[in-house]
């Protein structure tokens, strides 16, 4: 099997790059206003900023993990393209709505279930391929 360049996710990974660091960059915007250095001092946007951030943190890494698998794999380029453009929708609606407010909204629901279905389609496409089924 030869080892490729996933140049689709990689394309994507670009993407969530500038949307990682821009989550960072509101993290230490709202260090600076509320004058918090570590934890959040209780200061809701600061909170909401920090769980934005560590939710992207926390969901993004291994949604790229297991589609750059599945393109490395043989996995349509369509599909792949799906996969990212779905995750990307599904992060910045997260994004959003964390900073709005930590409380369960319909949105943060629909994100987080989102992001689980393209994880678990990626799983899926990974195995398929493996079956040499592409």
């Amino acid at each position: 099997m030869n080892a490729t360049i996933p140049m689709i996710t990689a394309l994507y990974a670009a993407i969530f790059g500038f949307v990682g660091a821009a989550l960072t960059i509101n993290v230490i915007r709202n260090r600076v206003r509320s004058g918090v250095s570590t934890g959040d001092g209780k200061d809701a946007m600061l909170a909401q900023a920090i769980r934005a951030h560590a939710n992207f943190a926390e969901q993004v890494p291994l949604a790229l993990i297991v589609i750059s698998f599945a393109e490395v794999l043989g996995s349509r380029p369509l599909v792949v393209h799906v996969l990212c453009v779905v995750l990307v929708g599904a992060r910045l609606v997260s994004a959003y709505a964390l900073n709005r407010s930590l409380a369960q909204t319909p949105q943060r629901n629909f994100a987080a279930a989102v992001t689980q279905l393209v994880v678990a389609a990626a799983s899926a496409a990974i195995l398929l391929a493996m079956a040499g089924v592409h």
